[in-house]
């Protein structure tokens, strides 16, 4: 059984918000909701929060009023650095993706993405993980297959095994449904990926999908 996760949400659109809350609170595991409507009032009361009550995972949308997502996840990094930060947004474009992966982030989704998709990042991306939408996958892959740039042969190759592991992440599997489609070991597919990480000298899933394009193995 994993322990209980908080979960802090910042959201300044009230439909969603609510809905989503009323959703999570029903799913096990998940200890404790706090919402907000902005990233300033949410830092401002970080400060305020009991032990027992900081969250471990932040729900973040990217537009928001004044100080927008992208802008605040260095600030929330620097006021909780054990904090997992996910990216739920409408937001398909992949300027934002880059910039949210590079400011810390460890998962990206769209407001279109189930509750279970949704669940599943949390406990994924709380376990070490991360997590990727597949329709963000997939318009990566679309749009970084017809850039003109140079492709550069990464320093050290990754195996058939670690090509075919990175594959499925690009397509936004998450690590238990590759080891049920590969009939491996989660234990396998960790060792896989901590692997692929090294070899392409990224930190987390969507960093290694980026520079498998740009490096011209995927």
């Amino acid at each position: 059984m994993s322990e209980p996760i908080n979960i802090m949400l910042v959201e300044d659109h009230i439909g969603y918000r609510d809905t989503l809350i009323q959703v999570l609170q029903q799913v096990a595991q998940i200890n404790h909701i706090l919402a907000f409507s902005t990233a300033e009032i949410a830092l401002r009361q970080l400060g305020k929060i009991s032990p027992d009550q900081e969250p471990d995972l932040l729900l973040l949308d990217l537009k928001l009023p004044g100080m927008s997502g992208l802008q605040s996840i260095p600030w929330f990094n620097k006021s909780l650095p054990n904090l997992k930060i996910i990216v739920l947004t409408q937001s398909s474009a992949e300027e934002d993706f880059l910039t949210a992966m590079a400011q810390g982030a460890s998962g990206y989704l769209l407001k279109s993405a189930t509750i279970y998709q949704i669940t599943e990042a949390i406990h994924s991306v709380q376990s070490g993980g991360a997590s990727i939408d597949p329709q963000v996958a997939k318009y990566l892959l679309k749009s970084l297959n017809q850039s003109a740039s140079p492709k550069v042969t990464p320093v050290r190759p990754l195996s058939e095994r670690e090509l075919q592991i990175l594959t499925l992440i690009a397509n936004g599997n998450a690590r238990k449904e590759i080891s049920s489609r590969l009939d491996i070991s989660i234990n396998t597919v960790c060792y896989h990926v901590d692997h692929i990480y090294e070899k392409l000298n990224v930190a987390n899933a969507p960093a290694a999908i980026a520079q498998g394009f740009r490096t011209g193995i995927l």
